[in-house]
């Protein structure tokens, strides 16, 4: 187990120096400290749309194809994927452009999404639209409440739920809550995409394949390992309690490079929070994480979390917790207890046992 320090994780620091395009950047966005996301849609527009188009080009030989298709894999799925999604995640829940700029804030689900496999306006749809009103409960449909949560069969039965029946779900969901305008947005989305990719595929499947149809399916699998990790301890006496069925993980890289996504309690406490103020919120409220008996951890990110639940690796999640308001004196007593937040919960009574291991 570890013990509460210091925290490294980014806040802003207003920058001593300022670029003109800083500024005029600035000026256009709706939050200063946003000025980040603006280059990294820079970056991402100049790498990935040029290896894109350069696959779709006619007569390239096929060494450079095959160059630009690996380029095109490495940059989206290990540089850029990871960043990206947790920009759009923050973009969804707080507006990027300022309102005479409105129009841009198009630019990310519409003309970056889909080269991450991001079918347009979906991921607003699910995660606004459902995921928070709900909170990982039953109307939640990619609650991750019913499932044996360190079971790698429950995982498979979860993943492949969402993939085949996911966006249906989500759908059947807003009308029956009768948000029309977000059923719409998710339907045109999908259907747009879909179409985008058989057409494409009749013109140059190969690269309509690299391009497209690969990075869906990865960026699928990592969303649901994503919610799966950051769900997967839950109260079964106080499931709806954000303290008590989420997770928090600090000091470690990949808050860095992915906005402070670690902090997903804070996040479900206050949605609208800006990124840079997770780590401070944190400090500020430790007592209510104590107080619920929160679970944290230090160094790691989600994936490790859900490897090493899919592995069983009790022994190596607890080396990493935090015993804040110092609850455990051994490590024996954290895995009891990570043992028992991962247990299945039955939402409605007589129902049919869950997927277990």
């Amino acid at each position: 187990m570890k013990q509460l320090t210091h925290l490294t994780d980014p806040v802003y620091v207003k920058p001593s120096r300022e670029t003109v395009f800083d500024r005029l950047f600035k000026s256009m966005i709706r939050d200063e400290r946003d000025l980040p996301f603006v280059y990294l849609t820079l970056k991402i527009t100049f790498t990935l749309w040029p290896l894109a188009i350069l696959m779709y080009w006619p007569g390239v030989n096929n060494w450079l194809w095959w160059a630009a298709a690996i380029a095109y894999q490495f940059f989206n799925n290990i540089t850029f994927k990871g960043p990206f999604g947790l920009m759009l995640h923050c973009t969804s829940h707080r507006a990027f452009f300022e309102k005479k700029y409105g129009f841009l804030n198009n630019y990310l689900p519409w003309v970056i999404g889909p080269l991450f496999g991001q079918t347009p306006e979906s991921y607003y749809s699910h995660h606004i639209g459902m995921h928070h009103p709900e909170n990982n409960m039953p109307d939640d449909d990619s609650s991750t409440m019913t499932y044996q949560r360190d079971s790698f069969r429950g995982f498979l039965h979860y993943l492949w739920s969402f993939v085949t029946f996911g966006a249906y779900d989500t759908a059947k969901y807003h009308i029956r809550k009768k948000r029309n305008k977000l059923m719409v947005k998710l339907i045109r989305g999908e259907i747009l995409f879909a179409a985008a990719c058989v057409g494409l595929s009749f013109i140059n499947f190969p690269a309509t394949f690299v391009v497209f149809i690969l990075p869906f399916i990865i960026s699928r699998i990592i969303m649901m390992v994503g919610n799966w990790a950051q769900h997967a301890f839950i109260d079964a006496d106080d499931p709806d309690n954000c303290y008590k069925n989420s997770i928090t993980c600090i000091n470690t890289k990949y808050n860095h490079k992915c906005w402070n996504d670690g902090y997903h309690i804070s996040h479900h406490v206050k949605p609208s929070m800006h990124w840079t103020e997770h780590p401070v919120y944190f400090r500020k409220t430790l007592d209510e994480y104590i107080s619920n008996d929160a679970i944290v951890f230090d160094g790691i990110h989600f994936l490790h979390v859900w490897l090493w639940l899919m592995t069983k690796r009790y022994d190596l999640l607890a080396k990493h917790f935090v015993n804040i308001g110092d609850r455990f004196q051994t490590d024996a007593e954290i895995i009891s207890f990570l043992k028992q937040r991962t247990m299945p919960i039955s939402t409605v009574p007589d129902t049919a046992a869950a997927v277990a291991a």
